[in-house]
């Protein structure tokens, strides 16, 4: 039913009946829409970008926070940015920073691209499966990966809907953090931030992984505002 008020509110009159069809039809009321808030922006979202959920603009937030330590303008990359909410959501809030944004599929970042002019930032991108394409050291590296383990339980209407490349992931849903966390030294400045979003019971898992792959760190697992382990912190000391 709420869903059903959010069409009516948001979709003229002549395009309603069509949205209440899509909606019986499993179809999630943002694909329908055609756009999300996510921080107080308006992103475009589609069948080739993931939703972003309210976890994400948590990521978003917490990152903010670590970054008080570091200059305005700092070097940040986001790998698999899909729509591009986190890497343009961070443009908007910390302006003097230069932000790269990532992904491997050309057709999320042809949604990434039109959300970063929408929204009036210059952001690079790079079709990239995470740092194969990408050259440079960055202060930050952000990510929001596929997570979810493929026996794992998820809702009927995320999985009938949503890009499977931006859900799903090997190795228990592990396999990106561990790409990630074993490659990113040699692109990483001496003082640096990885921020992850993961699943609630990867948090101990991520942080092994990156006490085995990186040498003098400190390693924060953070918990969501539903008290859930959400969010990984990895800090050069």
């Amino acid at each position: 039913m709420r869903d059903q008020e959010y069409l009516k509110k948001y979709l003229s009159s002549d395009l309603l009946e069509q949205g209440l069809k899509r909606l019986e039809n499993g179809e999630p009321v943002q694909y329908i829409i055609g756009d999300v808030d996510f921080y107080g922006y308006k992103f475009k979202v589609d069948k080739r970008v993931l939703i972003p959920r309210f976890e994400t603009e948590e990521l978003v937030e917490k990152t903010i926070n670590y970054l008080k330590e570091f200059p305005d303008n700092i070097k940040i990359i986001d790998l698999g940015t899909g729509s591009g909410c986190i890497a343009i959501t961070l443009k908007k809030l910390l302006p003097q920073a230069s932000i790269t944004a990532v992904d491997i599929s050309e057709q999320a970042l042809e949604v990434a691209k039109i959300n970063a002019h929408n929204l009036g930032v210059d952001i690079t991108f790079i079709q990239s499966d995470m740092f194969k394409e990408v050259t440079g050291t960055y202060d930050i590296i952000i990510s929001n990966p596929p997570y979810i383990a493929y026996d794992e339980e998820i809702m009927e209407v995320v999985k009938k809907n949503e890009p499977k490349q931006a859900l799903y992931a090997d190795n228990d849903g592990l396999y990106y953090y561990e790409q990630i966390l074993k490659s990113c030294s040699k692109y990483l400045s001496k003082n640096f931030l990885i921020a992850f979003e993961i699943g609630q019971t990867q948090g101990d898992k991520i942080k092994s992984l990156a006490y085995q792959y990186l040498n003098d760190i400190t390693v924060d697992i953070v918990k969501d505002i539903q008290g859930l382990d959400r969010f990984v912190f990895i800090r050069s000391n």
